[in-house]
């Protein structure tokens, strides 16, 4: 939680550095085994053992049982909290059964993977995976809201369109104003454009549905930023009693302490 958390922070925090991104140009060729090299640095040798050994059994499998293994080695990279390698599984999965689930996972491991990077050429690549998965997903279900909005945020964050992306989002937001990952995507998309009266708005619907320290830390910095410093360090209080990262308590305390002087 706490990695996931402080990533896209960091990224608000150090102002518009990560900005919009500057297009959907084919980045680095990426694969199942190159991520999932890159993913087990860092992990117990243990479960690196575990992972390798599901690995190799899928070397070996016969067609009628590569879904069942996929499936074994999904729940390993999502155990570790490793979306990259975690979106390459269920896209194997998705083209052994091509089931909308499968691709919808798919997107949502890759835009997890390519919001957490710091690596923009990896991210730019890992982006046009996640959008092909959406589309995918949408192909065979057109009405899915979490669909469109995966494939919305993934068209603003890594297109050289994002009003597609925002319209989509919209889009969601007029069928079920209650979806709380679509208000979240407008919030951030609204923050990113300095439209701090906006952003607000969203991320009170989010707070209001699914309480989450994340959400409340965007609604604090827009606060801030539009001078109303009482109801920004309230919603810092709120987002530091949620947070399970010492560092971003760490960061929240500082900012209450500037914004109470």
């Amino acid at each position: 939680m706490g990695f996931l958390l402080a990533q896209p922070i960091k990224g608000l925090v150090n102002e518009e550095k990560a900005g919009a991104a500057a297009g959907a140009n084919a980045g680095p060729q990426i694969t199942l085994e190159s991520v999932s090299q890159q993913a087990k640095q860092g992990l117990n040798a243990s479960i690196i053992k575990e992972i390798s050994d599901i690995e190799a059994q899928l070397q070996r499998a016969a067609d009628s049982e590569k879904a069942s293994v996929l499936q074994q080695l999904a729940t390993k990279w999502d155990d570790v909290n490793r979306p990259a390698p975690l979106g390459f599984v269920y896209e194997e999965l998705a083209k052994l059964d091509d089931q909308f689930d499968h691709w919808l996972k798919a997107g949502d491991a890759y835009r997890a993977a390519y919001t957490n990077l710091q690596d923009t050429l990896m991210a730019r690549a890992l982006n046009g995976y996640a959008i092909n998965a959406y589309e995918k997903a949408l192909e065979r279900n057109a009405a899915s809201l979490d669909a469109k909005t995966g494939l919305g945020s993934a068209y603003v964050s890594g297109t050289n369109n994002p009003m597609a992306g925002i319209s989509l989002l919209q889009e969601v937001v007029k069928a079920d104003p209650d979806h709380v990952e679509a208000n979240k995507s407008l919030g951030l998309f609204s923050m990113q454009s300095r439209q701090f009266d906006r952003a607000i708005d969203r991320f009170k619907t989010v707070v209001s549905l699914q309480p989450d320290a994340e959400s409340y830390f965007y609604l604090a910095t827009s606060y801030e930023n539009i001078g109303l410093k009482h109801e920004a360090i309230a919603a810092f209080e709120k987002s530091r009693d949620l947070a399970a990262d010492p560092t971003l308590t760490q960061f929240i305390n500082r900012k209450i302490d500037e914004l109470s002087k």
